[in-house]
């Protein structure tokens, strides 16, 4: 069930004239994960199954840890288990293709049956969710959760459930405890995000995949020029697609009461990899940052050590997109970036460089990394990237100036948001001339394609 479908719009309808009538009540998560797992299981009735049984195994951990005192045992149980499940339905293909292809290399004739795995939708993201839980139970910063329904809620709130944010249990556990007041600004700023949301998926991200998606499913048709437009429109398109998923699911969640935090904050406009990281798919890389990066001992260790662990949490972070050795490689190319500009970044003569050349430069090699993410395999991200950096320069596809006109307007507006003039952006004869703008284009120009958000797929 798409945000940006009818059904959806029915099932909300739904979903929030009852909640505002129990919200109050002990009724309210309850009636929030009936919705929750209706939602959930509107794609496969067959994911349920899954996420139940995550759910009843972390919060039995919960309960263990603060009742029998072994919590190292069950935190060890509760990892396990989650990225066992997350190894066999994600990454059980990957593993047996590379086994497969391992043993040919030494001579054994024998193949491994590759597994018929269905990738559950989200998997990746409620493991993540209910696994910092228990880490944060194990380390003494949350109480266990004692009610099932309301861990079951945290874990699955439809909102965020299938791409995000990733919330942690200690900001939005409180929250479905007191029962949240709904008042009119949560409302209008909800029915505001999920406008701005829709917008970016339908308007911008499914515009610049027209252009996008033909000439990398064929890139050997393409010449120099069409794979940097190409390159520089995937940019652009994941993130409308995903940041659009996001201001959704926060205005979703926000017209509840709701608080979601914060994934993207202006990411394009960072002055450096570090700070790209602070500003793009935040809840991750901050889950990356608190459960993967500090543990191994961060910066504690000296340069060699933080460098270390920096290429190890990217490699992971990469992985973590999907099962493929060209997410692996997207992660280290940030790694190798941020390990080679960390020292620039902090010099005084980087701090005298202008800021926009430092967003340009960043920008680029963030488009660096999308070759990997966005090519099908490794062998057409060399392809590209070969072509792009002195391959023919024919098999041109025309561009829509409508492409450079969003681009240079989201651009534009990123840069305001971040400087001096910020507050022009909060007049409301302003924000009353955006919303009627996006309404416009909405109802007059935008296909009712649904297509699928990007982050759907991991």
């Amino acid at each position: 069930m798409l945000f940006h479908s009818r059904e959806f719009l029915v099932f909300f309808i739904v979903v929030y004239v009852v909640y505002l009538s129990v919200k109050k009540t002990r009724f309210m998560n309850l009636w929030l994960l009936i919705a929750s797992y209706f939602f959930y299981g509107w794609w496969n009735p067959l994911y349920l199954l899954l996420i139940v049984y995550s759910t009843a195994i972390d919060y039995l951990a919960g309960l263990r840890m603060a009742a029998a005192g072994r919590k190292r045992a069950w935190l060890a149980f509760s990892i396990c288990n989650n990225l066992g499940l997350l190894g066999f339905f994600k990454y059980a293909g990957f593993v047996t293709e590379n086994l497969n292809w391992l043993l040919g290399q030494i001579g054994v004739s024998y193949v491994l049956p590759a597994p018929d795995v269905l990738l559950p939708v989200g998997i990746s993201f409620y493991t993540f969710q209910s696994m910092s839980y228990t880490i944060d139970l194990y380390r003494g910063r949350l109480q266990p959760e004692r009610s099932f329904i309301r861990f079951a809620s945290f874990v699955a709130l439809f909102p965020q459930l299938v791409a995000g944010p990733i919330e942690r249990a200690g900001a939005l556990l409180p929250q479905l405890e007191q029962g949240p007041r709904v008042r009119l600004t949560d409302i209008s700023d909800g029915l505001s995000l999920f406008l701005v949301g829709l917008f970016k998926k339908v308007a911008m991200a499914d515009f610049l995949a027209r252009y996008v998606d033909p000439i990398y499913e064929a890139p050997r048709e393409f010449g120099r020029a069409s794979l940097i437009l190409a390159t520089y429109a995937f940019a652009w398109q994941i993130y409308f697609d995903f940041s659009g998923y996001t201001d959704m699911a926060r205005g979703v969640a926000r017209a509840m009461g709701l608080r979601l935090s914060l994934n993207f904050n202006n990411p394009y406009t960072a002055t450096g990899l570090r700070d790209f990281w602070r500003r793009w798919h935040i809840s991750l890389s901050s889950w990356f940052r608190d459960y993967v990066y500090i543990p191994l001992g961060g910066n504690r260790k000296g340069k060699f050590t933080a460098y270390c662990n920096i290429i190890i949490t990217m490699a992971i972070a990469g992985i973590w997109h999907g099962a493929a050795w060209r997410f692996v490689l997207w992660g280290g190319v940030h790694a190798m970036g941020v390990v080679l500009t960390r020292e620039l970044e902090g010099s005084a003569l980087y701090g005298r460089v202008p800021t926009f050349i430092k967003q340009v430069l960043t920008f680029h090699l963030v488009c660096l990394g999308w070759v990997f993410f966005r090519a099908r395999d490794v062998g057409e991200a060399f392809l590209v990237l070969g072509r792009i950096a002195g391959g023919p320069a024919g098999g041109l596809r025309e561009a829509p100036i409508m492409m450079f006109v969003m681009i240079l307007a989201a651009w534009l507006y990123q840069i305001v948001y971040n400087s001096s003039l910020q507050g022009v952006l909060q007049w409301r004869p302003v924000r009353v001339g955006l919303v009627l703008a996006m309404l416009t284009y909405l109802v007059m120009f935008a296909t009712p394609a649904h297509e699928p958000f990007i982050y759907f797929a991991f």
